[in-house]
């Protein structure tokens, strides 16, 4: 219920994409928000007032003269009652209405009307490619960017019209997502936070290898809960099948020394270091360029293993960490004795902050329990989602950083 108590308007302006607003209503409500529909003439020519009533449970508004006000001025009310207005879909000419200030149908108005300081205009683009390459769409986005609106960018794919592009209006999950990040405290604005996820593959030949059952969630939880915080994001993943969380760059990886290579290349940027991987400790010493085949005799072949570089002590004991540039957050996933391995393990590796649970009941769940542990001793946590967990996470660092600062 990431939007509970959060009143939404959404509005619709006339687009072949008025079919995704459906689900992107319906999603809303799930996630807990009271959503109110406005419709423009134009959108009714793709979608019924009726199915965004149903899927709203709320009267659909469609004119400026609505008498349902008392005082005829549902542009002034809607506006107030709102935290956030989503335009979805917003057609080339919505931009240029927004851009204009024209005022003369209910969407277009209310958007005019609302307090531009304290309700936030978000805007989700839908039109050809063609049309959204012209400079003058460019001129507009730029222009209601600078007005403040929030421009949400637009997917790539195959178009209605047949042609293939960018100017798709993105799906409604990513536009949950993406609200849903815009309401969140920004306690990371101006850090660039680097995140490892997910196990590591360590290979015995061309078919074979070692490796964990991490799943990566937890770290890819810590991705979007930094990126929804105003952080910019790096995520260096292992093998995991997780999509990207919107806004981070990814950087994949299959083995340990990949890893390493790519938190290294990435640490120079970084302010904040989360190492949430799951690393693999050994790594075959010689892996065989062929498939290791069964003789027969019953024997096993014989495996040489070398350590690898530990990824977290290594960028804990760079200059940039020493200085205080870099903070970093380990991660432990022990199967016993956690506060006594945990506390071991932030002592080691010279960490102000590490982060324990227990491996086998959080590997792939959706949920966990974290402890975190520091120089003042061990805290646990209640059990609940992990990216309400990465929330919490990403708030104890901007805590300890002296950097959080609510919006």
């Amino acid at each position: 219920m990431d939007l509970s108590g959060k009143h939404i308007v959404l509005g619709l302006s006339g687009g072949i994409a008025c079919y995704k607003s459906a689900e992107l209503c319906r999603l809303l409500v799930k996630a807990g928000a009271t959503v109110q529909v406005v419709m423009t003439e134009a959108a009714e020519q793709f979608i019924t007032p009726v199915t965004m009533q149903a899927l709203s449970q709320r009267p659909v508004y469609r004119s400026q003269w609505d008498a349902r006000e008392p005082d005829n001025m549902p542009h002034i009310k809607l506006g107030r009652e709102a935290d956030a207005i989503l335009i979805a879909p917003c057609s080339a000419d919505f931009i240029a209405r927004l851009v204009q200030g024209r005022s003369d149908e209910l969407l277009s108005l209310l958007c005019l009307a609302r307090p531009v300081a304290r309700v936030p205009l978000l805007v989700a683009p839908a039109m050809n490619r063609e049309m959204w390459l012209h400079p003058a769409t460019q001129r507009n986005l730029a222009q209601l960017a600078a007005d403040g609106a929030v421009v949400l960018g637009v997917g790539n794919g195959p178009q209605a019209c047949g042609e293939t592009g960018d100017g798709r209006m993105l799906e409604p999950a990513e536009l949950l997502e993406d609200l849903i990040a815009h309401c969140q405290p920004k306690l990371l604005a101006g850090q660039h936070v680097l995140v490892t996820a997910g196990p590591t593959f360590e290979a015995i030949d061309p078919i074979r290898g070692i490796t964990n059952h991490s799943s990566g969630k937890m770290g890819f939880a810590v991705a979007r809960a930094a990126r929804e915080a105003g952080a910019e994001v790096t995520l260096v993943a292992g093998p995991v099948s997780l999509p990207t969380p919107r806004g981070v760059r990814r950087v994949d990886v299959q083995s340990a020394r990949q890893m390493l290579d790519a938190a290294t290349a990435a640490a120079p940027q970084a302010t904040v270091f989360v190492a949430t991987a799951a690393v693999a400790d050994w790594r075959p010493a010689a892996p065989s360029a062929q498939k290791i085949k069964k003789d027969g005799t019953g024997a096993m072949p014989a495996l040489e293993f070398v350590e690898n570089t530990d990824i977290l002590q290594t960028l804990a004991q760079s200059e940039r960490a020493r200085s205080g540039r870099l903070f970093c957050v380990g991660f432990a996933a022990e199967s016993h004795d956690l506060a006594a391995h945990a506390k071991a393990k932030r002592e080691r590796k010279g960490i102000p902050l590490l982060v324990g649970n227990i491996g086998p009941a959080a590997f792939g769940q959706d949920d966990n329990q974290l402890l975190l542990v520091d120089a003042g001793g061990a805290q646990p946590t209640e059990r609940a989602s992990k990216l309400a967990l990465a929330r919490r996470l990403v708030a104890e660092i901007a805590r300890r950083m002296d950097i959080g600062a609510a919006t």
